[in-house]
């Protein structure tokens, strides 16, 4: 295994920014710091060496939508699109669908992880056990609950993680508790849940909250609905799409003081249009077109976006006020905790997997690195 060195950087690591090297031998981060340069040297001018951000919902990039293309190759040209930007490990997410969809991605993603697809962690399942009431641009004709057949296929990934967004209200605890102590992992989203609703089912095991304040019961004097629940509970992550357009920026402050900044996680909700020339796309029949940075549909919903990670974690440092130390936790190790990745991923130090993204003193993308290993035309 050959070794490699990032030199002349600003390594964001879990105790803050260290000056100095970053030294890789094989997949693996061996020191940082003021240490001896070993192998290939990649000197990073001065900038800034993150965690490789990793997304928990990515729909679609490179103009391929998940739902579209569920094979091997539609999902490695989801992941070449973003790796461009910084994302070393995502979730495909397979918008609601038949159950014959979602094994056919399901079974995708396992040949992709057997191949060696590079970033591919698992899948996320959001929907079809949604709400109509907060259906977003989801097709209700495919909405169903939670039945024995459902529940199966949900258990039956083979490699990686399984994420279900969910709606609480459309199932029991006892459901929640089924799929989780399998191993899946739940979030509430797309839900019209009340509080109560919500405290039961993050009680049963519901760990996660998909799109923060979007298409969900909202925070209320009299009514505190999901996103009450979420921003009270102080160990459940929330994901957080930071273009200022599905949540404005003084939210996103509001809630970054209600919990644990590691608590929540920048995710894209990304749609084709990302790492593409093309920036409109069918689903559902409906045309989707890009409108500042946004995916609307033919009424003017809201249909997912046209973010990359790169872009939130820069939106999050220079809109939103965080460090950059604090915003590399939300798009890297916040994410892998909430996987439970987080020995092997989401931050830089010894012992963990060289999931590295090289950012410039603007915060722009210079090169990504997974396991230290890079495309030529990803690094600058």
């Amino acid at each position: 295994m050959s070794s490699v060195t990032f030199t002349n950087a600003q390594v964001v690591t879990p105790v803050g920014i260290v000056a100095g090297s970053l030294v890789c031998d094989g997949e693996t981060i061996v020191d940082i710091g003021d240490v001896r340069a070993q192998g290939r040297i990649i000197d990073a001018g001065g900038g800034y060496l993150l965690p490789g951000f990793i997304d928990t919902q990515v729909n679609g990039g490179g103009g391929v939508l998940f739902n579209d293309q569920t094979d091997v190759d539609g999902i490695a040209a989801i992941g070449r699109a973003h790796r461009t930007y910084g994302t070393t490990g995502f979730l495909p997410t397979l918008i609601s669908d038949e159950l014959n969809v979602i094994d056919s991605a399901m079974r995708a993603v396992e040949k992709a992880m057997a191949s060696g697809v590079p970033g591919v962690l698992g899948i996320h399942i959001e929907g079809p056990f949604i709400s109509k009431q907060r259906k977003g641009i989801h097709n209700p004709e495919m909405f169903r609950t939670l039945d024995a057949e459902s529940k199966a296929l949900l258990k039956s990934l083979k490699a990686g993680k399984t994420l279900v967004t969910l709606a609480p209200e459309n199932c029991t605890p006892e459901d929640i508790h089924e799929l989780t102590t399998a191993g899946v992992i739940i979030a509430a989203g797309h839900t019209n849940a009340t509080y109560d609703q919500t405290v039961s089912a993050l009680k049963a095991g519901v760990t996660g909250f998909t799109h923060l304040f979007n298409a969900m019961s909202p925070l209320t004097h009299r009514a505190p609905g999901v996103v009450g629940a979420a921003l009270e509970d102080p160990d459940s992550w929330c994901g957080l799409i930071a273009d200022g357009r599905h949540v404005d920026w003084a939210v996103l402050r509001i809630a970054l003081r209600a919990k644990p900044f590691d608590r929540f996680m920048l995710v894209t909700d990304a749609m084709p249009t990302v790492g593409s020339d093309t920036k409109t796309f069918v689903l559902n029949g409906q045309a989707i077109h890009v409108e500042n940075g946004v995916c609307i549909g033919p009424d003017g919903t809201l249909a997912g976006s046209d973010l990359d990670m790169a872009t939130a974690l820069r939106n999050t440092v220079q809109k939103v006020g965080v460090p950059i130390e604090q915003a590399a936790v939300m798009a890297a190790g916040a994410p892998a905790a909430f996987l439970g990745l987080q020995a092997a991923r989401g931050a830089l130090a010894p012992g963990q997997r060289a999931d590295i993204v090289w950012l410039d003193r603007d915060l722009q993308v210079r090169g990504t690195f997974i396991g230290a290993k890079t495309d030529e035309a990803v690094a600058a």
